[in-house]
């Protein structure tokens, strides 16, 4: 089934971003990982339940939320693995993409983003944006950084951020883009204080996607 989530891409150009771009990283609100899932859909389109294979599909407007995490999409495949892992597989619609929001243990801050589709993985507790992917690490309504690119994987456990260029980045001639908002200092520490190193660097250790 994962293949059919797999984009073709022209160029790959991975790129490890922390989120929020903090010396120590801030993890995603541990508090979900001990919350149940939640589907739900609209009832007027089919949707079915395989008790024996563990899987679950839905159709029509579809939410899932576990703790803080809000997933919404058009269709979504869910398996669980024997070893009581959940693997999510959402598809969008044309100008209804697949979005993803997920609480920081920071109060107030969260990861939101949008895709084609997208591939959620609790063992691994990585995000997988596919086409046209934007993601955003914002502080209430203020977006603090932003990420664009064919494919950008986001692990929740260390929030760092995997972006990958290709023919379906949003961006021109499917180029990644980061935008990193400034952030605020004292007034009187501005003026002296020298910028901070931005904790950027490629990938060595990105391993291939699986095949198709």
């Amino acid at each position: 089934m994962a293949c059919n989530f797999r984009a073709a891409m022209n160029k790959r150009l991975p790129l490890l971003i922390a989120a929020g771009l903090a010396a120590s990283p801030v993890l995603a609100e541990k508090a979900d990982r001990l919350q149940p899932f939640v589907f739900s859909s609209s009832s007027s389109k089919p949707s079915f339940v395989d008790s024996v294979n563990q899987r679950l599909e839905l159709v029509g407007n579809v939410i899932i939320t576990k703790g803080s995490l809000l997933l919404k999409a058009e269709k979504v495949n869910v398996r669980e693995t024997r070893d009581g892992y959940v693997e999510a597989f959402a598809n969008g619609v044309a100008g209804q993409p697949v979005s993803f929001r997920q609480a920081r243990d920071i109060p107030g801050e969260a990861i939101d983003g949008v895709a084609d589709q997208l591939e959620y993985d609790t063992r691994t507790e990585t995000v997988r944006f596919i086409g046209n992917a934007r993601v955003r690490s914002i502080r209430g309504t203020a977006v603090m950084n932003e990420v664009t690119g064919a494919v950008i994987v986001y692990n929740s456990r260390t929030e760092i951020f995997t972006l990958e260029g290709g023919s379906a980045s949003p961006n021109p001639n499917g180029r990644t883009r980061i935008v990193l908002m400034p952030r605020s200092q004292p007034a009187d520490d501005a003026a002296s204080a020298p910028p901070a190193p931005l904790p950027l660097k490629p990938s060595t250790t990105l391993q291939p996607g699986k095949p198709s």
